[in-house]
């Protein structure tokens, strides 16, 4: 199966979409007949000859917008290389000889065939029209087609700063309460003392690293266990966290730091404010083609005990999921006096590498 939030490549600057693709004919299709509907309406100026006059004109702007898909589905994989202005020009250029030819064509074919003939124009008259009016739509075609790829593009290097903010988000507390445990595990344990280090690096090298839109559920759940290993050196039997993943395929495929940051939460909202601790309850299952991640928390019941804080892991994780996903995953909190739970739902897609 295939990674179902393949995102282009960050360097791609090609603005043309798949024209080979069924939908993307069907959009050309729609808008060429739109187009068919909007010449007939501007020319039509005898009664009773509308119907005719369209049909003469869907048949043309069809079959030059088939042809047209034709061309860029075979030449995107030539152009998306190009930069943009250079490929905005070559684009034009080929579609407007396509265009040309595609007139002159039909113009000699309604000459041999006069008794179909649906062009009432001279040569010259219905070439230069044909021309004229495929350069603008053209020109505003691609120029709307740039602009949307800008658009996408500033998204996704949006969502990638959001990333690397994400995992340079370490809170301080986090890392000197860490550092003091590690200091006081130094005489009394020196061996845990220097396991803690080791997990400790290997959390900052899994935070700080260079920005990965996606991980596997195994390798998520690496980085998660060495920081329950941290958080219980300092909280001792006051953390306890149950895993009821057994369901959760390993291989699939998640957005990175995605369960991290909420095992995060979780201890720093809830268990690090209860003076006896409490249990943080993660569960997973794989329902079809979704799956579903929760995790629970008790928090205080007493609005003296609770932390404010600005959710900024949580609300990263929903705006990278609503950017990998769209409307297929969602990400919701419930939450109760006693109780704080979140609840992950988001496509299957695995590692086949």
């Amino acid at each position: 199966m295939s990674n179902p939030a393949e995102t282009p490549s960050r360097d791609s600057q090609v603005f043309l979409p798949d024209f080979c693709a069924a939908g993307t004919i069907l959009v050309v299709l729609l808008v060429a007949e739109l187009v068919a509907i909007l010449l007939t309406l501007a020319a039509h100026t005898l009664a009773g000859t509308f119907l005719t006059e369209l049909a003469k004109m869907s048949m043309y702007v069809l079959w030059l917008a088939l042809l047209g898909s034709a061309v860029l589905c075979r030449a995107r994989p030539y152009i998306e290389h190009l930069e943009p202005a250079r490929a905005f020009v070559v684009v034009f250029l080929i579609l407007e000889l396509m265009c040309l030819v595609f007139a002159e064509i039909t113009f000699q074919v309604t000459a041999v065939f006069g008794a179909g003939a649906i062009i009432d124009d001279s040569h010259t008259t219905f070439i230069l029209r044909s021309s004229a009016i495929s350069s603008i739509i053209i020109a505003l075609a691609l120029r709307y087609l740039y602009i949307s790829s800008e658009w996408r593009r500033s998204i996704l290097l949006e969502a990638q700063a959001r990333i690397s903010a994400l995992q340079a988000l370490i809170r301080p507390h986090f890392l000197f309460n860490s550092m003091n445990t590690i200091a006081s595990l130094t005489r009394s344990d020196p061996a845990r003392a220097e396991e803690a280090v080791e997990d400790l690096a290997d959390l900052l090298r899994a935070n700080l690293g260079g920005p990965k839109d996606h991980t596997t559920l195994k390798e998520e759940l690496e980085v998660v266990a060495i920081y329950q290993r941290i958080e219980k050196l300092r909280l001792g039997d006051r953390l306890k966290v149950r895993w009821n993943i057994e369901e959760l395929p390993m291989r699939a495929l998640i957005p990175s730091l995605t369960i991290q940051p909420l095992l995060e939460n979780a201890i720093y909202h809830g268990i690090e404010l209860l003076p006896e601790g409490g249990e943080v309850i993660v569960s997973g299952r794989r329902t079809g083609d979704q799956l579903h991640i929760e995790m629970s928390n008790p928090v205080s019941k007493t609005s003296a005990g609770k932390k404010s804080g600005n959710k900024m892991a949580l609300s990263n994780i929903r705006q990278r999921f609503e950017l990998a996903y769209g409307n297929k995953a969602s990400i919701s909190v419930v939450e109760t006096d006693d109780l704080y739970t979140v609840k992950i739902v988001f496509p299957y897609g695995e590692n086949l590498s």
